[in-house]
């Protein structure tokens, strides 16, 4: 896409939703962590309905050190992969008490030297909770950037790689947030709804679905991630 077509791109999506958030609930940088990693392979919606209660009672590592792994389980059993979640969030808390004061750590080392933490949680971690200019590059974001056209890449790390050299810097800091809400809602993976699409004439999409497609065959739910 040309640096012309990207700068209206985000344009576009800005004017649209001017102050994107993460849709994950959370109370300090600790919940959030907590809730970036239970979200791998869970929808947003889901990992909400679980850290609800749980985020009322727990909302340091101590606290969850106390809570217990057990007892954890059965808060958040309606996640995929509840069980190693629950290992790797009771073996982070550990590491927080004891190697960071019970702090989320703002570098990407010791992020992603916690269990259960790799880049992309590192990335929402940074941006969201320490206003850092990263671009956390899930499966939504993955693929509206190769399928538009804006940022294509064989890996995350390259089209994020490619997202931080083309994206102008006024955008960075919400660049994350427009791609995935644009992913979920619009830019969906089986049936995007292209007519629906702030940016259908940027984009370089061939198969583009039409008014009449949509009508006649509704929009599956919204995938995980």
């Amino acid at each position: 896409m040309k640096p012309a077509d990207i700068e209206e791109f985000f344009t576009r999506l800005a004017a649209d939703n001017p102050a994107p958030k993460t849709e994950l609930e959370y109370a300090n940088p600790y919940t959030l962590l907590v809730a970036v990693v239970l979200s791998a392979q869970a929808t947003d919606v889901g990992v909400n309905k679980a850290t609800g209660p749980l985020f009322k009672i727990v909302q340091t590592p101590q606290q969850m050190i106390e809570l217990g792994e057990e007892e954890l389980r059965r808060h958040i059993k309606t996640i995929g992969l509840f069980n190693t979640k629950a290992k790797n969030v009771m073996r982070l808390s550990e590491i927080l008490v004891a190697e960071h004061g019970g702090e989320v750590p703002r570098k990407r080392k010791e992020l992603e030297a916690l269990p259960g933490v790799g880049r992309k949680t590192a990335n929402v971690v940074m941006n969201v909770a320490f206003g850092q200019v990263t671009i956390a590059v899930d499966t939504h974001i993955f693929r509206v950037s190769n399928r538009t056209g804006l940022a294509r890449g064989k890996t995350p790390e390259e089209v994020e790689r490619k997202l931080l050299r083309y994206v102008h810097a006024r955008w960075k800091p919400h660049a994350h947030h427009w791609l995935i809400l644009h992913g979920r809602y619009i830019c969906k993976a089986r049936k995007p709804d292209c007519p629906a699409c702030p940016v259908r004439d940027l984009c370089a999409f061939p198969d583009k679905t039409t008014e009449r497609e949509m009508l006649e065959d509704p929009p599956v739910p919204v995938s995980a991630g």
